[in-house]
């Protein structure tokens, strides 16, 4: 049989029923489309996790209070509920650790926060000005908090972009302008660039003071909820890390790792659970969506037996003037893979319209990429063959007598 022959006949047997062949590509267009979108919307959270974890700087190692609970216990169990460091260690680190950039010590919580007839409830964090080398951060106006603040526990505030718009409006001056917070006034002296965050522990919207004053004005107390320590190269963290679990045990008296009263966490660790978690959810919906594609087949199947049935006579005949079992094969089985390949190709299209529609409604930027495309495509393709060969194979295997006789 020609090529040319044998895609018109397919085209006239899939013209010649268009409700039916319709209903049969919706089906791969569903399971396709669903597919496409997951995955896509998956890939966009992981690599919005990734950035949000990157954002706060770089080569990170994060000292916590309280007994090591493992990656996932600690983010889970919240910063800074129990009181086992001081701005102290955080002091002794700067001076005793080498092959460091930075160290911030930290005391942080959410606050509602008032200006000019506004409120907003947002994070407030007391550092020092090393947060802006650790954490990444630059100011768009104004100044960071300066030492000499720290050491006299200035009322001084510097505001995150979100955090800022919340109280003065979007894009407001608010230099030199007066917030509350817990009943106490506080001046602006500047204002960050912003990075894009978002969520609960978005950078943009917080509100950042001098270390002392949160612990004399806010916290009540001399304990402080992180210290974040800055490696000056990734090829240092593991050593970096080590030797702040050596110095805080000598320092806190504490003879067993295993009973130490802090844990430290490698930036690079959080990156790759977050990472596994978000493959594994991403897989998991992939999988889900895979289970409309599978109907999709089996519709493929059903219509194919339906159409070798109704099509006996004219097997019979094809095969009475000399057509082989592989020309009647060949021709059932392109039919199937041609109505797959057409659901495939809507489906990704309607796949990825499906993907930046969700993006707008729920703030995570979905990508489509060229292996989800090409998987999409080869899935399709493996349908087609798939269910579409017993009903090609039963085509090939009919007699021709009996098939001439059937009505």
């Amino acid at each position: 049989m020609k090529i040319q022959d044998l895609f018109k006949e397919i085209f006239s047997a899939i013209s010649g029923n268009k409700g039916r062949s319709g209903l049969t590509i919706l089906g791969i267009v569903i399971g396709i489309a669903s597919v496409i979108a997951l995955v896509s919307l998956g890939q966009g959270a992981k690599n919005a996790i990734q950035k949000s974890i990157q954002s706060i700087g770089s080569n990170l190692i994060i000292v916590m209070p309280g007994a090591q609970r493992g990656i996932g216990a600690g983010i889970s169990a919240g910063r800074g509920s129990a009181q086992t460091l001081t701005l102290a260690d955080a002091d002794a680190i700067k001076s005793n650790i080498s092959n460091i950039s930075g160290v911030a010590a930290v005391v942080s919580r959410r606050y509602q926060v008032t200006a000019a007839g506004n409120n907003t409830n947002t994070n407030v964090i007391g550092t020092v000005p090393d947060y802006t080398t650790v954490d990444n951060e630059t100011i768009a106006t104004g100044s960071f908090i300066a030492d000499e603040q720290v050491n006299g526990s200035s009322k001084v505030a510097v505001l995150g972009p979100t955090t800022r718009d919340d109280l003065f409006g979007s894009g407001a001056e608010a230099l030199g302008k007066s917030i509350r917070i817990n009943n106490q006034n506080f001046k602006v002296i500047g204002v960050t660039t912003s990075k894009g965050g978002s969520g609960f522990n978005n950078p943009d919207d917080a509100v950042y003071i001098p270390i002392t004053t949160a612990q004399h004005y806010l916290a009540g107390g001399n304990y402080i909820s992180e210290i974040t320590v800055s490696a000056i190269d990734q090829a240092s963290m593991t050593t970096v890390q080590a030797d702040i679990t050596t110095l805080l045990l000598a320092r806190h008296q504490i003879s067993n790792s295993a009973s130490a009263d802090f844990s430290t966490l490698n930036q690079n660790d959080i990156v790759s659970a977050a990472s596994s978690v978000t493959s594994t959810l991403t897989t998991l919906l992939a999988g889900i969506a895979g289970i409309s594609l599978l109907v999709g087949g089996i519709g493929i199947m059903n219509m194919m037996l339906t159409t070798v049935t109704e099509r006996t006579r004219e097997i019979g005949l094809r095969k009475a003037i000399g057509a082989k079992r592989s020309d009647i094969s060949l021709q059932f089985l392109m039919e199937a893979i041609t109505l797959t390949f057409l659901g495939g190709t809507i489906g990704i299209v309607l796949g990825w319209l499906t993907s930046l529609i969700l993006s707008r409604l729920i703030s995570i930027q979905g990508q489509v990429t060229l292996f989800s495309i090409l998987l999409a495509f080869g899935v399709s393709t493996a349908v087609g063959i798939i269910f579409g060969y017993y009903p090609a194979r039963r085509a090939a295997t009919l007699n021709p007598i009996e098939a001439l006789r059937y009505e």
